[in-house]
């Protein structure tokens, strides 16, 4: 009866993988940098309603849904209506372009949509998370282009941004 043989690199690697699925089926840690406790199952995420003296029409949507589809996809957390373990709220108080790097003629070469919100984070099984927080991101573009039309591509961008800061403060503590 022959037996196989491992080197020492093929048990390396083996125990690196045991090591790996031991801490990820925890529920501790996983690849996306969340590091949610095993007692949370449910996020609530409300509509962030845009306040901000522009407003532009798509924005809330956009933004609300772009922060449900990050933990739908990075967390095994449930999305519930209301009641969630993670609540998060807020609204969007600014929306702003103003002109940036002004050249010597006082024209600006380049212009900035800034887009800013205020979050107020829950965690109703651990209250020494919870926080209320001002997060603002912004994209400069040519300025001898119109905001209509880098505006859709830059909003993507800053809420795509926006709700990594976001994530990152809520449930990855690194």
């Amino acid at each position: 009866m022959k037996f196989a043989h491992f080197n020492t690199s093929t048990l390396q690697h083996f125990s690196t993988f045991i090591f790996f699925i031991l801490i990820t089926g925890c529920g501790v840690y996983s690849f996306s940098g969340a590091s949610i406790s095993p007692d949370i199952k449910s996020v609530t995420i409300d509509f962030f309603p845009n306040r901000a003296a522009i407003v532009q029409p798509s924005l809330s949507q956009a933004f609300t849904e772009k922060l449900k589809e990050k933990f739908v996809s990075q967390t095994s957390l449930r999305l519930l209506d209301k009641e969630g373990d993670l609540h998060f709220e807020g609204a969007i108080n600014d929306y702003s372009t103003q002109p940036v790097a002004i050249q010597g003629s006082q024209t600006a070469a380049l212009s900035r949509l800034t887009i800013t919100l205020f979050v107020k984070f829950t965690n109703a099984k651990d209250e020494k998370q919870n926080f209320e927080s001002v997060f603002s991101r912004y994209y400069e573009y040519n300025s001898q282009r119109s905001l209509t039309e880098i505006e859709q591509d830059a909003i993507a961008e800053i809420n795509k941004q926006l709700v990594d800061d976001i994530f990152n403060k809520a449930v990855s503590n690194w």
